[in-house]
């Protein structure tokens, strides 16, 4: 039998194999699993877990990798007709010999997983966002949200990392039942008291199964997860992505994140806020 080890990727027989997970942490007889691909935690004991054969790594990494760049191709499609829609609209206002610059927003991403970190930076810097990425434990978020923000000094802001509704510790409506969302929630009232305005500081919180009405009520213009299924780990880029790019008069369309995301409108949700893709004039060269 092969020794079960940190970072191996494996499957529970008690459900079906449905999930794929890469091992965190092993205490005796018992597992702590995080999501390859999507924002969950779990435990399971040793006798549960089926490690995963190379071929069927190599064919989920083909699927999800043809899922994601599916996605990827759907923004930009979306944000080069919005860029030509706004090019067309300055044309008509603006002299001919008038250069504009862009004043692009700055993202903070807060994650409680180092993997799922590299891999929304990448897909950031993919989409040409500029992006702080800083790795916290879920349980210290509250702890540090406040001296990141006065730090960062960001226009958007993601609170994410693993989450997971247990049946057994409540109802859906019990925030008490969700091992993270308590977290979350406490690190949105934190940042909601230094920015007020649901408009200057946009707030992306949550992660898979999350409680959806607790973090909008605490101050996210976005959140996870309004069915409480789980989300994919990429979700909250294309929610960021969607906010930067909408010029900053226009109100970001809901519709069109739940679009662009992997979940969509069962994982993710949402309240009107304004863009934040600013434009001025006139460009000068620096010297």
């Amino acid at each position: 039998m092969v020794k079960l080890m940190t970072g191996m990727l494996v499957t529970r027989y008690s459900h079906q194999h449905d999930i794929v997970f890469r091992i965190q942490h092993i205490y005796d007889d018992k597992v702590i699993l995080h999501g390859e691909d999507l924002r969950l935690e779990a435990d399971a004991p040793i006798e549960d877990l089926r490690i995963l054969p190379e071929k069927d790594i190599r064919k989920r990494q083909e699927e999800m990798k043809e899922q994601e760049e599916f996605s990827y191709r759907l923004f930009r499609q979306d944000y080069q007709l919005m860029k030509e829609r706004k090019t067309a609209d300055h044309k008509k206002q603006e002299p001919r010999n008038v250069k504009r610059f862009q004043l692009p927003a700055k993202v903070l991403h807060i994650d409680g997983d180092r993997l799922y970190l590299r891999k929304c930076i990448e897909l950031y810097q993919r989409l040409g966002l500029q992006v702080h990425g800083v790795y916290v434990p879920e349980s210290e978020l509250p702890l540090e949200i406040e001296s990141l923000i006065q730090k960062i000094q960001p226009e958007i802001l993601v609170i994410t990392g693993h989450d997971a509704y247990s049946e057994g510790k409540g109802s859906k409506k019990n925030i008490a039942a969700y091992r993270n969302t308590r977290f979350f929630v406490e690190a949105v009232r934190k940042a909601r008291a230094i920015a007020p305005s649901l408009d200057q500081l946009i707030i992306f919180a949550g992660a898979c199964q999350s409680h959806f009405e607790s973090l909008i009520r605490a101050g996210a213009n976005f959140a996870s997860s309004p069915d409480r299924i789980n989300i994919h780990a990429l979700d909250p880029v294309y929610v960021v992505a969607k906010a930067a790019y909408t010029p900053f008069m226009e109100k970001i369309n809901i519709y069109d994140i739940l679009h662009h995301t992997l979940t969509g409108e069962k994982g993710l949700g949402g309240i009107e806020s304004r863009g934040l893709y600013r434009t001025g004039i006139p460009f000068l060269e620096m010297e």
